[in-house]
């Protein structure tokens, strides 16, 4: 599942020619619309980077399932001999994978737009954070984007449905970048205690979609 889920967008490159680009220009218009010389820009910096990612979740969610509802591939995973939580595993990996391609691309254009401050200290921080984080997101967003695939308001109530939920992994990912980027004096020993909010988050939803991914599949 997850090596077809990544062919397709490899032969399509929507992520690379339309996500990441759309993401971007979030970045920028944020960079615009706040002033970097008074500091608010830089304190900003690890929420506007999760708000970015979290609205790039949504599009890349909505086009997995989309793609396979239109031609017919999600009637042909019922009829399969494959186990809903290996099809559960392989899509939340292919869309994990590509969170990470994203997270990379806008890593660096934050480091270029920013200029935020870095320490070598934080660095371990940010990569196990940003790990932690995509786990969560990516099972979360398999999950509703399962729920909200058989429906005909898909596309306006997979927002409505996604966005709440991952509001803890909004707040904690955004306390553990504060950290390891030493925002507001923080030390990056503080940013720990959230990965392992984060961590419990990616667990709960992991094992709630291993069970609960059958039925969705099913139903829709």
């Amino acid at each position: 599942m997850a090596a077809k889920d990544l062919r397709i967008e490899l032969r399509s490159r929507v992520a690379t020619n339309q996500v990441l680009p759309f993401a971007l220009l979030v970045l920028v218009l944020f960079a615009f619309a706040l002033d970097p010389d008074s500091g608010i820009l830089q304190r900003a910096t690890p929420g506007l980077f999760w708000l970015a990612v979290l609205f790039a979740l949504v599009f890349t969610v909505q086009r997995s399932f989309a793609l396979e509802t239109a031609d017919g591939a999600r009637d042909l995973l019922r009829l399969s001999a494959l186990e809903p939580a290996g099809i559960f595993l392989g899509k939340a990996a292919a869309l994990m994978a590509q969170l990470l391609l994203l997270e990379v691309g806008l890593g660096i254009g934050i480091v270029l737009l920013y200029d935020v401050p870095t320490r070598a200290g934080g660095v371990v921080l940010v990569v196990v954070t940003a790990l932690a984080a995509t786990c969560g997101l990516a099972a979360v967003g398999t999950i509703y984007g399962g729920l909200a695939a058989g429906l005909r308001v898909r596309d306006t109530l997979l927002p409505l449905l996604l966005l709440p939920v991952v509001a803890p992994v909004l707040i904690g990912a955004n306390r553990a970048f504060e950290a390891a980027l030493g925002i507001g004096g923080r030390a990056t020993s503080e940013g720990w205690p959230w990965v392992g909010l984060l961590t419990v988050f990616a667990l709960v939803y992991t094992a709630l979609g291993l069970v609960v991914f059958g039925p969705l599949l099913e139903e829709s």
